[in-house]
């Protein structure tokens, strides 16, 4: 047998190595192995202004905050605010990327009309829904109208709120002001107690149907909803581009079996004058996409028509635009 000598022995361990590290190179990237477009994206992270715990913005804002979160490379929260005003002035400031507005509150907004000192750069990307102001007492008050307020006790919301603000001109538009009755600025749930412990005659609330304090109030006490006169809608309608005529539908409350006149104002969802079309875009894509689900968490959703949505007291932002025009309800 021939002996392998010193020499020839490193040649063959040498050789033996380089086959090794060959074997362990990296190979070169094929197409398949590169990140993606998507992967290649930045993670955009959102925050949705709503309101109180309780009411229909807060709710809906959760379920928009899921919504989006869901879209893969956004992650989105929604945070509990005081609502519109408070929420014009975060989105405006950009501490929040989008939020909840009734369509007064945003025009009021953008045109610097109190109770905002400034002008704030917002635009909208459409109305969710439609909410009408419930004018309500309990039956055997004797309250039939809104003159028969006149020396009543009367909650007329939350001082500084969107449905104050609202309250204030309906009264205006019949002659009358917070000096022809006992005025009390209550919150939702402060008002829904007084009127049925008795201590207030009657109540003005906003927000879509059926209202969860409504609801608690009709389980414990007979209520009365005041209906609008035409004359009255058809004035404020046309002192501001904000409200409309609308009703609530006979049914939606227990003891309330017609239609009830009521003056509505919208819901606006808003972003910042500058946010990118193509995030506002998708953002207004994606909720109209997933209505049913938003609406099971609820049903004011279930309001949100896009042959309509674009419809708003205020710009729509050109990636709202593009959606409207896309599905074809805005040329």
């Amino acid at each position: 047998m021939r002996k392998v000598n010193s020499r020839q022995l490193i040649s063959i361990v040498m050789l033996a190595l380089l086959v090794v590290m060959a074997g362990c190179a990296p190979k070169p990237a094929t197409e398949a192995d590169k990140p993606s477009e998507e992967e290649k994206k930045e993670t955009v992270y959102l925050t949705f202004a709503s309101g109180s715990v309780g009411g229909a913005y807060y709710s809906l804002g959760g379920a928009i905050a899921d919504t989006m979160s869901r879209v893969p490379g956004f992650q989105c929260v929604s945070e509990s605010t005081g609502a519109s005003i408070e929420n014009g002035r975060l989105v405006a400031s950009g501490q929040s990327q989008f939020g909840f507005m009734m369509s007064d509150a945003a025009y009021k907004a953008v045109n610097g009309i109190e109770p905002f000192k400034e002008k704030l750069a917002l635009k909208a990307l459409f109305t969710m829904y439609p909410a009408p102001q419930h004018i309500l007492t309990l039956k055997g008050s004797g309250i039939k109208s809104v003159p028969d307020m006149k020396g009543k006790r009367v909650s007329v919301d939350a001082a500084g709120s969107g449905c104050e603000a609202t309250s204030k001109e309906i009264l205006k538009a019949f002659g009358m002001t917070y000096d022809d009755i006992k005025v009390a600025f209550l919150s939702q749930p402060e008002a829904a107690t007084a009127i049925k412990d008795g201590n207030i005659d009657a109540l003005f609330w906003n927000f879509a149907y059926p209202g969860a304090v409504v609801l608690d109030v009709a389980s414990a006490r007979d209520i009365e909803l005041i209906p609008l006169p035409e004359d009255i809608m058809d004035k404020l309608a046309s002192q501001f581009p904000y409200y409309r005529k609308g009703k609530i539908p006979a049914g939606t409350y227990k003891g309330v079996d017609v239609d009830i006149p009521a003056l509505e104002v919208g819901n606006v969802i808003v972003v910042p004058s500058d946010m990118d079309e193509e995030l506002a875009y998708t953002i207004t894509k994606t909720l109209f996409d997933n209505v049913k689900s938003l609406a099971e968490v609820h049903p004011a959703a279930a309001q949100m028509d896009p042959a309509t949505a674009w419809q708003t007291s205020i710009d729509l932002h050109p990636g709202a635009i593009k959606y409207f025009q896309e599905i074809g309800t805005m040329k």
